[in-house]
């Protein structure tokens, strides 16, 4: 059974930061992606950073100079150190965990954490 437990949200004021945390426990094959989703109110989830077992990096364009996502492989923990912050940042910040079925193809499993809220006051 594999659980994610997040923490570290909070309020902020635009440009404070705050760093998400995101530990990940259990049977976990070693190709894999961790990284981090957000949903605003009445908006789609989106990405917003992610980072493969290999140690590829993608981020959504709007975070691009102000976050950064690493990972402590011995820990299974990932984490998103979020700068200057903005009032469009406020969302639920959900951690994701893609785990693949094997060494090849693209198929595998979806795991999420249950989400913490991010809010930036203008």
């Amino acid at each position: 059974q594999v659980q994610l437990v997040e923490s570290g949200g909070g309020l902020v004021q635009a440009g404070g930061s705050l760093r998400l945390s995101c530990a990940a426990s259990g049977s976990i094959f070693s190709r894999n992606y961790m990284g981090w989703y957000r949903q605003a109110p009445g908006k789609q989830r989106e990405l917003v950073a992610r980072i493969s077992s290999g140690g590829d990096i993608n981020y959504v364009d709007s975070v691009k100079d102000r976050f950064t996502i690493s990972k402590d492989n011995v820990k299974n923990t990932v984490y998103l150190q979020m700068n200057s912050l903005k009032p469009e940042d406020t969302a639920v910040y959900l951690c994701n965990l893609f785990v693949f079925k094997n060494y090849v193809g693209s198929g595998g499993y979806d795991y999420w954490g249950q989400g913490t809220q991010v809010t930036v006051s203008s």
